[in-house]
């Protein structure tokens, strides 16, 4: 800015002008520094995002370790294990596998005179593994001649293909790691080495993974299709690396199946093509993405998710009213689960009343912001994007409270979602396509096991054999 001139020597249009300038000049400045203002706290409130407060992963976190925090009361509970909780220590076996004995010295230290039979005064017992390796069967087929000259033989079982080859525990135990435990292909085959002296090439453990896969295939069509009929499923996606690009996996889930399917999409074209949520008329947990909306299903939206974005505005921006609205709905899902599933319909309306309040309250502090003369949606803070939320679908924040087969979160379906996460952490993501797709249709099978209590190496030794067991469908 030039330097201000004598006022003395300006005409009264002059002066008049020069104001005019000044104030036009700090309009500019104003809004510049209004600008720049919005994009430092903008930056300031994503440097204070973690996996407590939005929807980051925790990895994300750093190696930072902020005071743990609680939205449980301090005193309800104390810390450690709580009463009546069995534990799983190791408790003696009647019978042991070996015993060994450990004999006194045959004459007394003090006096020297022979001691007598000795009996057993203590024992203790050593879990510990036998000792690891392979067996080798030999299949034999044998022929005889009929004095007719007609030469009979016997035949291999269905399973024996080949002069030599692995068996269905080798194969079931490489897909077990690979695929419920996420070890590398490449660690996975030198495991096998190491611990059985079996080594196998990679290319071994990748077609064990695409014959499993196969013979699991039906089963799992099976499972989605149980999924598509329940009254109540909740649905998530996480982006995978998949041949160098990103797609995404879906995951759809009930208490007792769990699914999962790989698509470059992540909106209706990926729900189309996958075959389930389009069909699907129950109840929907989900989180609230924009897509979800467009089916016909009812809806219900994770409170949890909630929870951490009112965390952020109320710790990061002390907005009081969100602290209010996290302390409602805590309450509210300590009630339903002491009622045992739903409240009476008269205190879900008094619950509500208050929840509409709270919400008034941040309304007052987070108008929204007025369309400009520009093209396209004007941008509104979080506040403000969550408040319209949290009214707008108040019905599916709530069906927790009315409906007993309505959960206050999402959190089965994104435990489906973060073993995939694991693996993509561990070897990066996918190299084919069929790689993924094999991995979805293994990994839907061994979640939805794991959930009915059974045993997964047990399973995939059947599957090798021709007899995958079959999972609860309802």
């Amino acid at each position: 800015m030039d330097e201000l001139p004598d006022l003395s020597r300006l005409s009264v249009a002059e002066k008049d002008q020069l104001i005019r300038d000044l104030w036009s000049w700090v309009r500019r400045l104003t809004v510049q520094v209004t600008t720049l203002q919005a994009k430092g706290d903008e930056l300031a409130a994503r440097l204070a995002q973690n996996s407590r407060n939005s929807s980051k992963p925790p990895s994300s976190d750093g190696l930072a370790k902020p005071q743990p925090k609680s939205l449980r009361k301090g005193g309800e509970r104390p810390s450690g294990g709580q009463e009546g909780h069995g534990g799983h220590t190791l408790k003696k076996v009647a019978v042991a596998d070996h015993i060994e004995t450990h004999l006194p010295p045959s004459h007394c230290a003090d006096c020297g005179a022979v001691l007598a039979e000795p009996t057993v005064v203590e024992s203790r017992q050593v879990f510990d593994l036998p000792r690891l390796g392979f067996e080798v069967t030999e299949h034999q087929v044998l022929a005889s001649r009929c004095a007719c000259g007609r030469i009979s033989r016997g035949t291999f079982p269905a399973d024996v293909v080949a002069p030599v080859q692995y068996g269905p525990a080798a194969l079931a135990a490489v897909v077990h790691l690979t695929h419920q435990h996420m070890m590398p292909v490449q660690r996975t085959a030198a495991l096998m080495g190491d611990f059985f002296g079996l080594p196998m090439a990679q290319g071994t453990v990748l077609a064990a993974s695409e014959e499993a896969a196969v013979r699991l295939a039906p089963t799992v069509a099976l499972m989605g299709e149980a999924i598509q009929t329940a009254e109540v499923a909740h649905a998530d996606e996480t982006g995978m690396r998949v041949a160098g690009q990103l797609h995404w996996m879906h995951a759809l889930v009930t208490a007792m199946l769990t699914w999962v399917g790989c698509h470059e999409k992540r909106g209706k074209l990926a729900f189309d093509a996958l075959g389930i949520l389009p069909g699907f008329l129950g109840t929907l947990i989900h989180d609230g993405w924009k897509p979800y909306r467009d089916l016909r299903c009812k809806h219900g939206l994770c409170n949890v998710h909630h929870l951490r974005e009112l965390t952020y505005l109320f710790e990061e921006l002390q907005q009081a009213w969100a602290g209010r609205l996290i302390e409602l709905l805590v309450a509210a899902c300590h009630e339903v689960n002491q009622a045992g599933g739903s409240l009476p319909v008269e205190r879900v309306a008094l619950l509500r009343n208050r929840y509409t309040e709270i919400l008034s309250e941040g309304e007052v502090l987070n108008p929204p912001v007025q369309k400009s003369g520009k093209r396209g949606r004007t941008r509104q803070s979080k506040a403000t994007n969550l408040l319209w939320r949290l009214r707008t679908y108040a019905e599916d924040v709530w069906r927790f409270a009315s409906d007993p087969n309505v959960p206050f979160s999402n959190n089965l379906a994104e435990q489906a979602v973060r073993m995939p996460k694991v693996k993509q952490k561990i070897s990066g993501g996918f190299r084919t396509r069929n790689g993924a797709d094999t991995f979805c249709t293994i990994r839907s099978y061994l979640a939805t096991l794991h959930k009915q209590g059974s045993n997964l190496f047990h399973a995939l030794t059947l599957t090798f054999q021709g007899q995958p067991p079959q999972p609860r469908l309802a």
